[in-house]
């Protein structure tokens, strides 16, 4: 590994505290100033902030003229209630730092500290601190800014810590590395009526069933499969708790997942089809919606390539992934615009799952993250 001057007990202390202070998406101001006072101790030549609400921009120029990079991490919490009992658990009951969000934002402060003492040769990096990617409204924030529009990045990373995989692995994979998500709301209207006299309204159940079975029949749950699908039913409710009426009015939720975005327009339109013709045949006005919506994270080659480059450069362990996360990242809008490529860091065979109770960000991973964004920029700002 190259041979770093970090001051990791400082970073472990911003990732504890981090950790302890969790804010979820788009309520970040508290995160957002304990991020600008850390990087105060380590100015860039240009520190933005309020970036879609609470983001941050950190900006250090080379020397000369050459390319642009963006290293980008989240700054949003979970509401999920903490389980752990450490020092550094959560002070604020039902949000907590459960996907690593802490640790991906140490990582880059990290990082900041390396191009405090050594700015770029050529082109500038920047530090992106995104809120709201757990909910799929951060980077729709980002990208409209001008401030951000205006660097024009000629390629954008990020990272994420990888549970059930060995500490420091890296992760890589061309083109689709997360899968595209999206969340359908179905609501179907028809006539409330005495439940005694059931044939003098219009009750949605069977609709709600047969919009169920039919997708679910709709499935390829085998993800080496080109037209893979994975549909999950989430919430349903129908009438109320009132037992002499036959209830008048439904929804079903479900998430969907595919590995390409192109496909999850395909899905899209089948099951709004499948939908509304149940619905029709139910006699039932319906209403449709999408909600929490992710792009797949589509890979660059040449952007992957520094990745692995990097990786070989550190002496890390490369592992080349063959399929999709089925996980869903709103990372994927910024590959669809720019080069770009998210990767994965092993953070421990034994680490909980991601958005479990019991999770928390291991330290020891920090310097790694550190190390392989630090070469990635040398590569594409060093070079001559």
């Amino acid at each position: 590994m190259e041979n770093f001057l970090l001051n990791t007990p400082e970073l472990i202390a911003l990732r504890k505290d981090l950790h302890k202070h969790p804010e979820t998406a788009l309520k970040e101001k508290n995160t957002a100033k304990r991020i600008i006072s850390f990087l105060e101790n380590y100015p860039p030549d240009d520190l933005i902030t309020e970036v879609g609400e609470t983001g941050i921009l950190a900006i250090y120029n080379g020397k000369a003229k050459g390319k642009t990079v963006i290293f980008r991490a989240e700054l949003d919490a979970l509401p999920i209630q903490e389980v752990n009992t450490f020092d550094h658990q959560s002070v604020y009951a039902g949000v907590s730092h459960k996907c690593g969000h802490d640790g991906h934002m140490t990582i880059l402060c990290g990082l900041a500290t390396q191009l405090h003492v050594n700015r770029p040769e050529t082109g500038k990096v920047v530090l992106l601190f995104q809120p709201a990617e757990e909910n799929g409204k951060g980077v729709v924030r980002i990208v409209p800014d001008m401030r951000f529009r205006a660097l024009e990045p000629d390629f954008i990373f990020a990272l994420h810590n990888l549970p059930s995989y060995p500490k420091n692995q890296i992760l890589v994979k061309n083109s689709t590395f997360t899968c595209a998500v999206n969340s359908i709301i179905i609501k179907l209207k028809g006539k409330t009526s005495h439940a005694g006299e059931p044939e003098k309204g219009i009750n949605p159940a069977l609709a709600l069933a047969e919009i169920t079975a039919s997708f679910l029949g709709q499935m390829q749950t085998d993800i080496s499969q080109p037209d893979f699908c994975l549909i999950t039913p989430i919430y349903s409710k129908m009438g109320s708790k009132a037992y002499g009426v036959s209830a008048g009015r439904g929804q079903t939720h479900f998430t969907v997942r595919s590995d390409s975005n192109e496909q999850m327009k395909i899905i899209e339109a089948n099951l709004e089809n499948t939908a509304t013709a149940i619905a029709r045949k139910y006699h039932l006005d319906i209403k449709i919606s999408w909600t929490q919506s992710f792009h797949a994270n589509e890979n660059n080659d040449e952007a992957v390539d520094y990745v692995r480059q990097a990786a070989k450069n550190n002496d890390f362990e490369l592992i080349e992934k063959e399929f999709p996360f089925t996980w869903g990242e709103d990372f994927g809008i910024f590959t669809k615009l720019y080069a770009g490529a998210m990767f994965g860091l092993g953070s421990g065979t034994d680490t909980p799952a991601l958005h479990n109770p019991d999770y928390d960000f291991p330290d020891d991973i920090i310097t790694t993250g550190v190390a392989i964004f630090h070469q990635i920029a040398k590569q594409i700002t060093d070079a001559h």
